[in-house]
């Protein structure tokens, strides 16, 4: 063969080589790209994002403060917390009945001061550590080993924590791998319904023993969905959990809980098809949402108040005539009809009308500037003061629009020669600078968290609570007497009447301006179904699904 044909031949095999090369580089390229796209969609990895997907965005007012239940007071922490934690009781699907949870049973002994619980077997936490009597008994260690700046709820519902002399509980012990005992110092009537509030979702002790402080950024417990991602003042993320106990359940794949503070927004987020289902919807906009046929209506069923509160250990909130006269100035009725939309009663003592033991004789204070400037006369304030208005900076259930009600009440105060500035802040700074007491007064509310009297009374005004959920650092004895014995009373007729005798102290020492009881509303997409809202304001997801 000629040296020109080989130099040919030569080239031709390198063309094809190259070719053959190219097309295998191609292969391997389109194999790996096909793998990596398959790693971004499967069920196990976070942040699932196959079409087949079911994912609910879920509208709320504001961002969570913790995502550690234990550490939190605020409902908007709860609405994610409820579906990542589970309770060793559970309240009904609409009501504040006792039911299963991570416990199946439970036994009380007759002078009710033991109770013991035997547990679910077969449940996983979300870092895959087993579920057993041991991990309760840490997480009721931690809390009582704790303060009320890291776990306020818990110092309101059970006396305080180890050391203290009110302290309820005595002693939390494993019994084998699944019963867990209970001893408290003294009966306490609500403790099956404390045990099964949201604060108390048992979390994985393998988890906060290695986070410490941080746990609330990365929270770990058994519930139906687990943890994927926090974006400040924006969303929380949780997908679901594949390990989940209740088999079949969740049904949803993934939540995302976006934070939208204005209802109009929110609401217009809806319409918009930003999100599929929205809290705190306006009493003014239900209207808007009925006439869609692509929209539902739901309504919580209402379990609070909406108040005023007035810091009694500041001047001049530190007189009682001062603080009467504030209830006296208020027009709650025009707040009422200008709001609420006729989805409210107004308010006249701390808790509403479906908790046992209401008070219905309590007369309220009318709405009488006259006698509001009278009474300041008398506490030697003829000319008025100056004081800070606190307004909340999101709306809530028992509230849809903090600043304009506050502007409401300035005019009120104005009328009474009170001057009042209107301030706020980012929500949790504001919920934490009320609780330290630098408030003058404060628009805040409760959503009832199990249905007791105990609940609202005790846990919001009680001298005991003072730094965690009494934020008017109000404190009487007389009236803490009181609640201790209804605590520690089981005769139910008994109890109603101790929580009257309560209310009336209450009502002449004036520490809130009660305002409203709300019937708070929620939309959603018409193809949402299961979706339950329930009074407490922690709703469980674990049922809702798409038509």
């Amino acid at each position: 063969m000629g040296k020109k044909k080989i130099w040919s031949f030569l080239l031709l095999m390198l063309v094809a080589l190259s070719v053959v090369l190219a097309a295998c580089a191609s292969d391997d390229a389109s194999e790996s790209n096909t793998e990596k796209e398959n790693e971004g969609t499967t069920e196990e990895d976070t942040g699932s994002t196959a079409a087949e997907d079911k994912v609910l965005v879920f509208g709320r007012g504001g961002d969570s403060v913790s995502l550690d239940p234990a550490a939190v007071t605020d409902g908007e922490s709860f609405k994610v917390t409820q579906n990542v934690f589970e309770t060793l009781l559970n309240f009904g699907k609409q009501d504040t009945t006792i039911n299963e949870g991570l416990a199946t049973k439970w036994e009380p002994s007759e002078d009710g001061l033991t109770y013991t619980f035997t547990l679910r077997e077969g449940v996983k936490f979300h870092d895959g550590t087993d579920f057993n009597a041991e991990a309760v008994v840490k997480n009721f260690e931690r809390w009582a080993n704790g303060s009320e700046d890291k776990f306020p709820y818990y110092a309101s519902m059970f006396g305080g924590f180890v050391g203290d002399e009110s302290h309820v509980i005595e002693s939390v012990t494993a019994d084998g791998d699944y019963t867990v005992v209970f001893k408290l110092k003294r009966a306490q009537a609500p403790f099956l319904k404390n045990i099964a509030m949201s604060p108390f979702g048992i979390a994985s002790p393998t988890a906060f023993e290695a986070s410490g402080d941080k746990f609330g950024d990365n929270p770990v417990g058994t519930g139906p969905f687990k943890f994927v991602e926090w974006k400040r003042n924006d969303s929380v993320t949780v997908e679901k959990f594949a390990d989940y106990w209740n088999v079949g359940y969740p049904k949803l794949d993934k939540i995302i809980f976006r934070a939208i503070p204005d209802n109009s927004t929110r609401l217009n987020s809806l319409l918009t098809n930003e999100i599929d289902l929205a809290d705190g919807i306006n009493p003014s906009d239900a209207a808007t949402v009925e006439g869609d046929s692509n929209l539902q209506l739901f309504e919580r069923p209402s379990m609070n108040v909406g108040y005023l509160g007035l810091t009694t250990t500041r001047p001049p909130f530190d007189n009682v005539k001062v603080r009467q006269a504030i209830n006296y100035a208020i027009d709650k009725q025009s707040i009422v009809d200008a709001f609420f939309e006729g989805r409210a009663e107004i308010a006249k003592n701390p808790m509403p009308p479906s908790i046992s033991g209401y008070n219905e004789d309590i007369p309220g204070y009318e709405y009488d500037p006259e006698k509001a400037k009278q009474l300041l006369a008398e506490a030697g304030l003829a000319d008025g003061f100056e004081m800070e208005l606190w307004a909340m900076p999101v709306p809530r259930p028992y509230m849809p629009d903090g600043a304009k009600v506050a502007e409401v009440i300035q005019k009120n105060l104005e009328d009474i020669g009170v001057k009042a500035t209107i301030v706020s802040f980012e929500w949790a700074t504001y919920l934490e600078k009320a609780r330290n007491g630098e408030a003058d007064a404060f628009m805040l509310g409760w959503t009832g968290d199990n249905g007791d009297a105990d609940n609202f009374i005790y846990v919001l005004l009680d001298g005991d609570n003072i730094g965690s959920n009494n934020y008017t650092y109000y404190d009487n004895q007389d009236l803490h007497k009181i609640l201790i014995a209804a605590q520690t009373e089981v005769d139910e007729d008994k109890r109603n009447e101790l929580y009257k005798q309560a209310q009336e102290i209450i009502f002449e020492d004036a520490p809130w301006v009660p305002l409203a009881h709300s019937t708070p509303l929620l939309a959603g997409k018409a193809d949402i179904v299961d979706f339950l809202p329930h009074p407490t304001g922690s709703d469980k997801l674990t049922n809702v699904d798409f038509k």
